[in-house]
């Protein structure tokens, strides 16, 4: 292991993470209800230029109306891109007026460090100046050629920084590349033709301390399609997958949740190599494998995630008894 390390930012479930315009203040409450682990208000591509404003005063009456936390969500807002006359208002109104009931910005179509920089300033200037005693997180899409050109810099970019999200739709615009359906494959292309930049991305986040999150597959009423790209990011590495229709939160949960089976393994390998450290062996063999220290960093990862799953559930659970 190398001597330099960056620590993990701040967990978060992310299994599932629901869009919601900004500019339909009615889904808001169906959105808190959802089984979505988090949800983020959208000002961007959701909305219509006419329509940001507006978008903008929903939003804010929604965090201060809604207690997202309360039900369990992490709860973001998606802002215009910095090379938008709305990103400075979207980011000063909103965390002036609701900044206490945020927990992450989500910065779209970021192309270099310094678009991180500027979105820290902000941030460190609004808290300061209205008191504001949690520190925001940013989270960042990743969608144009630029942004994956320099996703490692971006990676590191700010302390502030917890996750990076994969943009299919406006990456394959900006590299003109031929799609069938936003997050699907074109069946011209021999194999999965968003790998590469699936695992160059999930690669910077892990090497950097983030967590990796898959973006939107577009065609809701293709349920095989979007279990199988959730699949394949949920094998890469990534830690959850966007919802861009309810019918989409349940298949994203699953997904991303461990199988009891896999839970249960976990388990029992760091049992084994507990025993097997305390007769002065580094490494044990389960059914008929050899495990190790590196079985062992893999189980952790599974039972970590499998814990947070039964905290977000615990509540939920007291007040059905309730």
């Amino acid at each position: 292991m190398s001597l330099t390390r960056y620590e993990p930012a701040r967990p978060r479930l992310q299994r599932s993470e629901l869009a919601v315009p900004g500019s339909q203040a009615t889904l808001f409450r169906k959105a808190l209800e959802s089984e979505a682990d988090y949800v983020f208000l959208d000002l961007e591509d959701a909305v219509a230029p006419a329509d940001k404003e507006q978008a903008r005063r929903n939003v804010i009456a929604g965090l201060l109306e809604h207690d997202w936390r309360e039900r369990g969500k992490t709860i973001s807002v998606r802002v215009n891109g910095i090379d938008t006359h709305y990103f400075y208002r979207d980011v000063v109104d909103v965390v002036e007026q609701a900044g206490h009931r945020l927990d992450t910005l989500l910065v779209p179509k970021v192309g270099t460090p310094g678009d991180v920089y500027l979105t820290d300033a902000l941030l460190t200037q609004i808290e300061a100046a209205r008191g504001i005693t949690h520190r925001l997180g940013i989270e960042v899409l990743i969608e144009t050629a630029l942004g994956m050109a320099n996703v490692e810099a971006i990676a590191h970019a700010s302390p502030r920084l917890e996750a990076m999200h994969f943009g299919v739709a406006d990456l394959a615009a900006s590299l003109r590349a031929r799609t069938v359906s936003i997050g699907g494959l074109n069946p011209d292309y021999p194999g999965d033709q968003w790998h590469a930049a699936l695992s160059r991305m999930v690669t910077a986040c892990r090497a950097y301390g983030l967590r990796p999150i898959d973006g939107p597959y577009g065609d809701f009423k293709d349920p095989d399609g979007f279990l199988a790209a959730a699949r394949r990011a949920a094998a890469l590495g990534y830690e959850g997958k966007w919802a861009i229709h309810p019918s989409q939160i349940a298949p994203a949960n699953d997904v991303f949740t461990p199988p009891a089976g896999e839970i249960e393994r976990a388990q029992r390998i760091l049992r084994a190599l507990d025993d097997a450290a305390r007769e002065g062996r580094g490494a044990a063999q389960l059914e008929g494998r050899m495990i190790d220290a590196a079985s062992a960093r893999l189980a952790r990862n599974v039972v970590q995630i499998a814990a947070a799953i039964d905290a977000k559930r615990a509540p939920s659970l007291a007040d059905a008894r309730a």
